[in-house]
């Protein structure tokens, strides 16, 4: 059974920057797309970033483009965020997404091409 545990949130001031990370146990493949997604009270859960199953292809969110990476460390069992530049409006609880399997790249996006999720770490950007 795939688990996915967040960590790295907190609350930081507008400018700073954060690195979350996603630690994954129970993982049988390497052929699986991983993401983050993010989600604030009342608003549907958004896209933010997602990294692919071959050459580590990535796929970012117009919002977060040129302040987020997202990137997983070689045996694929950490999936890590890091966010530079944060605004106000990036303030959400982040969460962590497994697909077991590939799928197109315009699959990435979509909350409901991923078969796994982790609880979720909340960042706060607030002065």
């Amino acid at each position: 059974q795939v688990q996915l545990a967040e960590s790295g949130g907190g609350m930081v001031q507008p400018g700073a920057s954060l690195r979350l990370s996603c630690a994954v146990s129970g993982r049988t493949s390497n052929d699986i797309t991983m993401a983050w997604f993010r989600q604030t009270p009342g608003k549907e859960r958004e896209f933010v970033a997602a990294i692919g199953p071959r050459y580590r292809a990535t796929l970012y969110a117009d919002s977060v483009k040129g302040r987020f990476t997202i990137s997983e460390d070689n045996a694929k069992s950490t999936l890590n965020l890091d966010m530079n530049s944060l605004k106000s409006e990036d303030t959400a609880i982040y969460y962590c997404a497994l697909r077991r399997s590939n799928v197109v790249r315009s699959a990435w996006p979509v909350d409901r091409s991923y078969d796994y999720w982790g609880q979720g770490t909340q960042v706060t950007v607030s002065s």
